[in-house]
């Protein structure tokens, strides 16, 4: 069943300032960055024709994979997902070979790619959407409309958050899962863009920054210290 949801704009939400904690790149023979997610011990970045695997703690490039990798990322404990185009790829991290594919909801205008509730997660830039998709079929079990592109999407501790990019500027948004409403936004520096999106389980957005060719750690605000690992939501999620 097809379900859409609209966001509603909510006055008393949380508004605050970015904070970017770290930048990584930009990266040799990278031109833009797609989509991101991390693994638990490293972050991977869609680059056009490959998926890198980044060290954070040493901001090293440590492996690649020669695979298609034009938008989202995602991770769901074992497996890579990747838009290509218009499909999502489930790869073997270890070979990077492409075990199976599904159409992609936009049909080639996708964005994100997050992992949660066994599902993915999937945004339709300039649609303003975020699909829920059956990671089997590519059957769309749901869909959220948002008043904004919509880039990079992740899931954290059963909060759903997006990236927008829209001219000179971008913002993280936590939405209400069920009814899409607008409850919290992180506001990025001028110029600064958003384009993969995922968290590491903990305080901390990495997020993709285009055609910069870099990542960014975002500060996720009103938490706890400490970064997490593993699976970063109550539900399971990996992200781009």
């Amino acid at each position: 069943m097809n379900r859409s949801l609209t966001v509603d704009q909510n006055e008393t939400m949380n508004r605050s300032a970015a904070e970017i904690v770290n930048e990584y790149g930009p990266f040799p023979g990278v031109e833009s960055v797609h989509g991101v997610t991390y693994d638990g011990q490293h972050v991977w970045f869609a680059t056009g024709d490959k998926l890198n695997a980044l060290d954070p703690a040493s901001g090293k490039t440590v492996r690649s994979l020669d695979v298609a990798a034009h938008a989202g990322t995602a991770f769901d404990g074992e497996h890579l997902f990747q838009i290509a185009e218009s499909r999502i790829q489930k790869i073997d991290p270890a070979t990077g070979r492409v075990l199976a594919t599904i159409p992609a909801p936009g049909g080639g205008g996708d964005s994100g790619l997050a992992w949660a509730e066994g599902t993915l997660w999937v945004g339709q830039y300039r649609e303003r959407k975020i699909h829920q998709v059956d990671p089997e079929t590519g059957e769309v079990l749901r869909t959220i409309e948002s008043n904004r592109f919509v880039t990079g999407v992740t899931w954290v501790d059963g909060e759903l958050w997006h990236g927008t990019w829209e001219g000179d500027e971008s913002e993280l948004r936590r939405i209400d899962p069920r009814t899409g409403e607008v409850q919290e936004k992180i506001q990025m520096p001028a110029g600064v863009g958003i384009s993969g999106l995922e968290s590491d389980g903990g305080d901390q957005f990495f997020c993709g920054g285009g055609n910069s060719g870099k990542l960014r750690a975002v500060r996720r605000p009103g938490r706890g210290a400490g970064a997490g690992s593993g699976s970063g939501s109550s539900v399971g999620s990996r992200s781009k």
